[in-house]
């Protein structure tokens, strides 16, 4: 297998020194991975992980992990592998990639380095960390610079000063607009989500209701973390020692609890690990609504699903949304 010359050219590699070969992994339905290995300048060898795609989707795909990657790799560089940019192949213009450290993975059982922090201590550390501020901004926003996809759904990540109408345009109303376009309106579920973004949504994580009115910082989450996307290897080398690793991000600036709805809806984390990390990162003030907004949050990968894959995802998504309303609607 030929690597593309505009691969050659962003990693900075010798084509004669440098081998292609097939990879598992991918993390969406329409990309297909590589290993790179080539020898560098100063005699070491490196791997690269290659993704590539063609068409519109695959190269928002790509910008969206990109920059996902890069927001979560400067707040916390040993949680995941970094990358080293997008673009389009010389050869065939249409095929887009991305290149990132490749990742040596063993299993989430596997031993690793003593001197390596857990997941749960990682993650603490990224959603403890201030989202940076956007250009053109004069403080931390709700939102990302880039459109990034959770599966092969595209999200808005327009900015947003509120985190409460972000959730509930560019998270509920939109997935809504997107299961509609892919499986038909329905005026039960249509209103279900409208009720929730319009009355729930402010009562639960409105802004001057969260942290005693004090309201929440933005964090980079990783936007996808169910446990199909969180291993133990090294990155870059196989000759490191293995620690806790993410991959195939989502990204977004949001409330760090948004992270903890698709870890509950597939499970996998149990709870010494949600212990360990809410001794470093605590509940969001009111601590006795925190199960209601992880709930609220989980609704949206619900809604996720059944616009990708319609089916018996949305009976999930319809019966937190009328338990929620319930609770609340009459509050």
């Amino acid at each position: 297998m030929k690597l593309d010359p505009a691969v050659v050219k962003l990693l900075g590699l010798d084509a004669s020194n440098t081998t292609v070969s097939t990879a598992g992994g991918g993390g969406c339905s329409s990309a297909s991975t590589s290993k790179i290995v080539s020898q560098l300048e100063n005699g070491q060898t490196k791997a690269f992980f290659l993704k590539t795609g063609s068409g519109k989707e695959a190269e928002v795909m790509f910008e969206g992990e990109d920059a996902s990657l890069k927001a979560i790799h400067d707040a916390v560089p040993s949680l995941c592998p970094q990358s080293f940019g997008h673009g389009r192949f010389e050869s065939q213009p249409p095929t887009s990639f991305l290149v990132t450290d490749f990742l040596h993975l063993t299993s989430r059982s596997a031993s690793k380095a003593k001197s390596a922090q857990s997941l749960a201590a990682k993650l603490a550390k990224l959603h403890t960390t201030p989202a940076p501020i956007p250009d053109g901004y004069d403080k931390p926003m709700f939102g990302f610079p880039v459109a990034t996809c959770c599966g092969d759904t595209p999200q808005d990540n327009s900015y947003k000063a509120s985190w409460a109408e972000f959730y509930a345009d560019n998270r509920l109303r939109f997935i809504l607009r997107q299961a509609e376009k892919n499986n038909g309106s329905e005026n039960d579920l249509h209103k279900l989500v409208e009720d929730t973004a319009s009355i729930v949504v402010p009562r639960l994580i409105g802004d001057k209701h969260l942290n005693q009115g004090k309201g929440i910082t933005p964090v980079v989450v990783h936007g996808d973390l169910w446990s199909g996307n969180a291993s133990v290897g090294v990155i870059g080398s196989e000759k490191g020692e293995a620690e806790d690793v993410v991959f195939d991000s989502s990204a977004c600036y949001a409330h760090n609890e948004f992270e903890l709805g698709i870890m509950k809806m597939f499970g996998g984390f149990g709870g010494s690990f949600l212990k360990e990390y809410h001794e470093l990162c605590p509940k969001t003030e009111p601590v006795d609504e925190y199960e209601d907004r992880v709930k609220l949050y989980e609704l949206y990968h619900h809604l996720n699903h059944y616009a990708l894959f319609g089916g018996g995802y949305k009976s999930g998504a319809v019966s937190i949304m009328r338990t929620l309303l319930k609770k609340y609607a009459s509050d």
